[in-house]
């Protein structure tokens, strides 16, 4: 029987950062401080149902329910003249509150104005697809759920965009491994080999910064190489090592001498 493991946040936090420290918020002020801003809003809640709404680092923030993403969006486009959507994502809120946290970044190109429109999906909802209102939405919409799993209802092609169309789990999860669980460990293997080559050829290793002394080209004993297929052992002569550039070197680089080095002073970094 496997041991059990926690995953509910398996993406930790950078271990530098103190476990205590809250990221303070930049200030909010009022829609009304703003008259194209103020002006937006009440003709959204003429409308619609506004949850939420303020003004953050020049952009005017709106919470609507998700039931409503796709008319908003269309009055935003249509009345407002939020004609261009920058981006579109969603957030893993799910270990603390059980939905994603979806955005939209639109922008006025007339008004030169930025809007953030904001909702929450629970876990076992679908979003309704916008890609036929923008088509940037088309592979933002594959993205999301490819990543998060935020399952999407009719869009014109809906399947993951950027992992395999049998990949098990969504890797922006918080609850999926940095480095991969056991499935992603063995795809490769399985997918090239067979299941059959697991115990010869060995899991996959998927963290970057693992340095590997028997790597197939010795590139991790730069200036100790040996030969393909030699035995290495701890006290291989030292070599020429591998040439990463041409002979003579390149036209017009010059090799680089430390003797010749300057360390500016910090008024002359900001010269």
């Amino acid at each position: 029987m496997r041991k059990y493991v926690d995953k509910k946040n398996v993406q930790k936090k950078s271990y530098y950062n103190d476990r205590y420290y809250v990221t303070p918020q930049a200030p909010k002020s009022d829609a009304a401080s703003d008259e194209v801003f103020a002006n937006d809003m009440e003709l959204l809640s003429q409308k619609f149902t506004i949850n939420d709404n303020y003004v953050q680092l020049g952009h005017l923030v709106v919470f609507i329910d998700a039931k409503q993403n796709k008319d908003v969006l269309a009055f935003l486009k249509d009345e407002l003249g939020y004609e261009m959507m920058m981006e579109m994502s969603a957030m893993d809120w799910l270990a603390d509150r059980g939905e994603y946290e979806i955005f939209y970044e639109m922008l006025n190109l007339n008004t030169r104005k930025r809007l953030r429109l904001k909702m929450f999906l629970k876990q076992d909802h679908a979003l309704e697809s916008v890609s036929d209102i923008f088509r940037s939405a088309d592979w933002s919409e594959r993205e999301m759920y490819d990543m998060l799993g935020v399952k999407v209802n009719n869009h014109p092609y809906m399947k993951r965009l950027l992992m395999p169309d049998d990949w098990e789990g969504h890797p922006l999860l918080k609850t999926y491994p940095l480095q991969g669980d056991e499935f992603a460990s063995w795809y490769e293997v399985d997918k090239i080999f067979g299941k059959e080559a697991r115990d010869v050829v060995g899991p996959e290793l998927r963290d970057s910064a693992v340095i590997d002394r028997y790597d197939t080209e010795r590139f991790a004993r730069l200036g100790h190489e040996v030969n393909y297929g030699d035995e290495v052992t701890a006290d291989t002569e030292p070599t020429e090592g591998v040439r990463y550039q041409e002979d003579g070197g390149v036209f017009l680089i010059k090799k680089f001498d430390p003797a010749k080095t300057k360390t500016l002073n910090e008024q002359e970094r900001k010269r």
